[in-house]
């Protein structure tokens, strides 16, 4: 499948001092993120969609962004963040399936800034319902292709 073959199966490099944005919708990315982020005492982490408000703090700072619903809501959340805070490289935290079109909207907000993949890998779950999540996100991937990003 070609367009699995395409989405990052390991972390990029992180630098010690990145602002890490970790997409929720997936139990498995806000533990995976934490556990990057133990490795960066000096990077900021953003949970993007969480449904929740506010900042907490731990051994560093992690702001929540409860607004966005949908990818591309996240998208543009990043995006809003991003330029407000004058970033211009960016790591992202989601689950391999969902990397590609994560990807796909966040370059189109952000077309002049480094985006770093870190994809959460999958490899706890059946293979049937990976097979079942993989389709499903190439087609929601097709339709973002033609424009269709929210639906």
């Amino acid at each position: 499948m070609v367009f699995k073959s395409t989405a990052p199966r390991t972390c990029a490099t992180i630098l010690p001092d990145d602002t890490i944005f970790v997409l929720t919708g997936d139990m498995r990315r806000i533990p995976f993120a934490m556990r990057q982020l133990r490795k960066y005492p000096d990077a900021d982490l953003y949970i993007i969609g969480a449904g929740a408000n506010g900042s907490f703090e731990m051994a560093r700072r992690v702001t929540i962004e409860s607004d966005s619903k949908s990818t591309y809501q996240n998208a543009l959340a990043i995006r809003d963040i991003a330029l407000r805070t004058g970033l211009d490289r960016i790591v992202i935290i989601t689950t391999e399936d969902h990397m590609n079109r994560a990807k796909y909207l966040i370059s189109h907000e952000l077309p002049d800034a480094e985006i770093v993949m870190c994809p959460v890998p999958l490899t706890d779950m059946p293979v049937t319902k990976r097979l079942e999540r993989w389709a499903i996100e190439y087609i929601k991937y097709i339709a973002t292709l033609f424009d269709i990003k929210e639906g």
